[in-house]
């Protein structure tokens, strides 16, 4: 039984190495900057309408999604609140990251969707890639 346990564990950590080392390119065109995020989103109603409003400006950006997970259970966390979606937002740069949460069509449909659905949010890391 531990055996098998200690095999699967292992095949889990070659399997994630080797997804990060297919992800990850010596390349400078490549780089992009990404956002880990976790929110307690209490309406997926108007979530969903957040997203469906936000998303082509995010695309036009040159920005998206590359995870974007719905959590059932969080066992532990510094956070205030409970975490029920993790999602990381890519970005091409920092600048861009920061051109898009300033500009104002974004901030009209965050103010109008994202407040109303989302009970608390956190940035559990950033970082470039």
């Amino acid at each position: 039984m531990i055996k098998r346990m200690i095999r699967r564990t292992r095949s889990r950590r070659l399997r994630t190495i080797r997804m990060t080392e297919s992800n990850t390119s010596s390349s400078s065109d490549s780089s992009r900057f990404e956002i880990l995020v976790g929110l307690h989103v209490h309406d997926n109603t108007e979530y969903d309408l957040y997203r469906a409003g936000m998303t082509p400006m995010l695309h036009a950006m040159g920005g998206s999604f590359r995870q974007d997970m719905h959590v059932s259970e969080q066992l532990k966390g510094e956070e205030e609140g409970k975490i029920n979606r993790i999602f990381v937002i890519s970005f091409p740069d920092k600048a861009t990251n920061d051109r898009f949460f300033a500009d104002e069509a974004y901030k009209q449909v965050r103010a109008k969707h994202f407040d109303a659905a989302v009970e608390s949010s956190v940035i559990l890391a950033s970082y470039s890639t």
